[in-house]
Order: structure tokens, then C-alpha cells, then sequence
């Protein structure tokens, strides 16, 4: 059964966090946002002091004696220390669910089963893993509200207890995420398809520009800053991610490199016979597979009737635009922005609901707006 707390919470806390990064420090942030007791610890000073003074807790190292005895403890430490650090946890809070907030999951527990210290402790421990973050690192980048809406999911191995499991949960939801439960295999397996493999490509796809020419870069559109956005991730987090779940990356890419090869097998002789056709059916097994991504709140990518409007490149024009469309009644599903190269005016891409469509398209240019049909 759950119970809720006089603060509206699943959890009473205190919750100890382990790791004052930019997921500590949100998780942080969050729970006090909630009223809850969080303590901080980090290996580094100015990383917790930092997460401090943005208010995602209090620290462990200015207890100063005060007996304390955290309901959870949140390790979110990078993955290479991260079984270490739970299997200290463990021992040191006897009474305490200890969690993980690592990327991969099965490296993790096997460790830990390989750990005597811990190994008696485990049915204390669950592996979890929210999927928010951002391209940014450290507490300066956190927020409470990053896992808003964001699975979590929730990774019990065979030994957990199912009051850890729901204090993992707990958390998760306390935090406005939504928790999913996977086995640690499933869940390494899953990541590297939808995490894991479009990193690796956008960072790619971005190496190739390192001595690309001025003057081509400035012709790039939303096509190529979409592509490489993720490439501006922290590559230090990123070598022990890709390194602890390698076996499953590496199946993927097997496939890729088969694409690749029969891409450029093709592209080397474009008119030979079939070369067109096959070029077709590649980029249809790209449409098919894009089709199959959930678009918001689960629902196929193309549910929704798109419209561009034109956007002139001076202070208040996207305040006043989406003000006007608040005006007509009709809630925009999406938005993305993008810049027009070499002119002054953004291109304001909106999402609706098919049937609001005109009606939305007529009440923006009643109003003086450039509709792009």
C-alpha cells in the first residue's frame, strides 16, 4: 500500500545523495521543491558547494555530529565508481534502500554481486535509471524539473525486496517521472538502441566537421543542428557508458556498418541498375523506422497538422506569437524554432490537432502573421 507523507509525498526522507552532478543535484532540487531533508556528498568540494548554494540540499561533511539515518540513498556517481560506492552505502546505512541512477544497469549489479561486502545487502538495492538529462553537466545545470514526465525505470534483481522496489519507485514518482520495470539486460539492451547508438552517430556525424569549411557551416539548417545536438555531450561520462555496455552497442553497429557498406557499395555507381532502388528502399526503412518513434504522450510521430509561421528576428515576436495563438483557444502540441540562414526572421514550426489546422492558419493571418502553407 502506498502512503503519502503530510508533505505530499511518497517519501518521508531524509534521502542522502551521493554524487552532486547535474542528476544528483536535480534529484536534489526536486525533493526539497517537496519539502523533504537532502543531503549532499561529493568527491569534489566546489561540485557540492555549488549544489548547495542553488538549494539542492544541505551537505553531509557540515553535519557536524548529527545523528543521521537516511530513508534512501541515491547514488548518482559516474558508472565506473558507481557499484563502489552503492556497495559503501549499503554498509554504511543498514536501514536505508540504496539505489543507483546509472546509465547501464548489468555491469553494475554483476559487480556488486562479485563484492563480499555487499553481497549480503543487496536485497536492499535496485538498480535504476531516469531517462532526463542534458547536454550540460553539473549542479549549475540542474533543475527540479528534469524528470518531469520522463520514464524511469526501475531495474529489481532477483533478491530485491519489494519495499526497496517501492521506495525506488517512490522516488521516481515524488519527482513527477513515470516508472517503467525492466531486467537489467533488457533494459542495457534497450539503451543502446535509443540512447547509446545516436550518440555514437552524432558524434560521428559532428567529427566530420571539425575542418569542413566556414562557409559551408553557415548554410546549416535545423537538419544538421538536430543531428549533432547530443554530440555536445561530456565525452569523459561517455567512454565509461559506452564501454560498460560495448557488447550491446556493438551488435547494432554491426548492422549499421552493414547499411553503410551497402550505401556506399551503391552510391559508387548511382547509375547502375537498381542503384536508384535501392537508395528508395533505404531511405524507406528509415521512414518506417521514424514512424515507429511515440510522439507526445505516446502517440504516433504524425498525429498531428504542422504549419510554419514566419517570425521576424527582434525582442517579444515569439511571446507576442504564442500569446496570439493562446487568444484562438487552440493548444499547440509542439514548437521548434528555426533560423532562416542569411536572413533575419525564424521559422516558428506548430504541431496541432489535424482539424485546428485552418481554423489556426486563418486566425494568424487575420491577425498579420505569414503563414507558411
Amino acid at each position: 500500500m502506498t502512503i503519502r507523507t503530510d508533505q505530499g509525498t511518497h517519501l518521508a526522507g531524509p534521502v542522502l545523495i551521493v554524487g552532486a552532478g547535474l542528476l544528483g543535484a536535480s534529484i536534489g532540487l526536486g525533493l526539497r521543491a517537496r519539502g523533504l531533508d537532502v543531503v549532499l556528498s561529493d568527491s569534489s568540494p566546489s561540485t557540492e558547494a555549488v549544489a548547495r548554494d542553488i538549494g539542492a540540499g544541505r551537505l553531509h561533511s557540515e553535519l557536524d555530529g548529527e545523528s543521521f539515518e537516511p530513508e534512501l540513498v541515491v547514488v548518482a556517481t559516474p558508472p565506473d565508481v558507481t557499484a563502489r560506492v552503492v556497495a559503501d552505502a549499503l554498509v554504511a546505512h543498514p536501514a536505508a534502500v540504496v539505489l543507483d541512477i546509472s546509465s547501464v544497469k548489468e555491469s553494475i549489479l554483476r559487480e556488486l554481486e562479485g563484492m563480499p561486502d555487499a553481497a549480503g545487502h543487496l536485497p536492499r538495492y535496485v538498480g535504476t535509471h531516469p531517462m532526463a538529462g542534458r547536454e550540460k553537466s553539473g549542479p549549475v545545470a540542474a533543475r527540479a524539473e528534469l524528470f518531469s514526465g520522463a520514464p524511469w525505470v526501475l531495474c529489481a534483481h532477483a533478491t530485491s525486496r519489494p519495499d526497496a522496489v517501492l521506495r525506488a519507485e517512490s522516488l521516481a514518482v515524488d519527482l513527477g517521472a513515470v516508472p517503467t520495470r525492466m531486467s537489467a539486460g533488457e533494459h542495457d539492451g534497450a539503451v543502446a538502441l535509443i540512447s547509446h547508438l545516436p550518440q555514437v552517430v552524432s558524434s560521428l556525424v559532428a567529427s566530420r566537421l571539425q575542418d569542413s569549411p566556414v562557409q559551408a557551416l553557415a548554410l546549416a539548417g535545423n537538419g544538421l543542428r538536430d543531428v549533432t545536438r547530443i554530440a555536445a555531450s561530456d565525452p569523459r561520462l561517455w567512454v565509461q557508458i559506452l564501454s560498460a555496455n560495448a557488447g550491446r552497442l556493438v551488435d547494432i553497429l554491426y548492422g549499421v556498418r552493414e547499411d553503410l557498406d551497402r550505401l556506399i557499395s551503391t552510391l559508387e555507381d548511382p547509375t547502375a541498375g537498381g542503384a536508384r532502388l535501392d537508395m528508395a528502399q533505404l531511405m524507406t526503412e528509415g521512414n518506417a523506422g521514424q514512424a515507429r518513434v511515440p510522439g507526445k504522450h505516446g502517440t504516433p510521430p504524425n498525429s498531428f497538422a504542422r504549419l510554419t509561421v514566419l517570425v521576424d528576428d527582434v525582442p517579444g515576436q515569439i511571446a507576442k506569437l504564442l500569446t496570439e495563438i493562446g487568444h484562438t483557444g487552440i493548444n499547440v502540441e509542439d514548437f521548434r524554432l528555426e533560423h532562416s540562414p542569411g536572413r533575419q526572421v525564424g521559422l516558428a514550426e506548430l504541431s496541432v490537432l489535424p482539424g485546428k489546422r485552418q481554423e489556426l492558419t486563418e486566425s494568424l493571418t487575420q491577425r498579420g502573421w505569414k503563414v507558411v502553407q
